[in-house]
């Protein structure tokens, strides 16, 4: 029930939609990182580093992981759960959102790339 509530949640704020004025910046670096496969979402909810990151690049995905840690916060206080169950609620959307040749990363800690045709991982937490 917990669970369910929280997707319904997580769906109707656009979880992964940064303000509108950060979203620019954001996606000015993070996007073409993310296609690039040098960063990816993570089993937590959070964006990760496969490779080593430059300056630019590790302060923006610092400011949408800072975003989502407040967002996980806020919805974990009114949902009476933790934060970490919102994350991972939310890793199962965003792990379904993810395009080929992006990287996400499970909970066995591997970095792996979707490739065309490959089903969205689903953890087994995702039900």
């Amino acid at each position: 029930m917990i669970r369910t509530s929280l997707w319904l949640t997580l769906a109707c704020i656009g979880l992964s939609q940064p303000a509108a004025a950060s979203a620019q910046a954001a996606a000015s670096v993070v996007l073409p990182a993310r296609a690039a496969g040098l960063i990816g979402e993570r089993y937590d909810g959070y964006l990760g580093f496969v490779t080593v990151p430059g300056d630019a690049l590790r302060k923006q995905v610092g400011a949408v992981n800072i975003k989502r840690r407040a967002l996980y916060s806020d919805l974990a206080r009114r949902r009476g759960v933790t934060p970490q169950e919102v994350g991972v609620t939310a890793a199962c959307a965003l792990l379904a959102r993810g395009a080929a040749g992006e990287a996400y990363q499970l909970t066995d800690g591997q970095w792996r790339r979707r490739v065309a045709g490959q089903s969205a991982p689903r953890p087994a937490y995702c039900g």
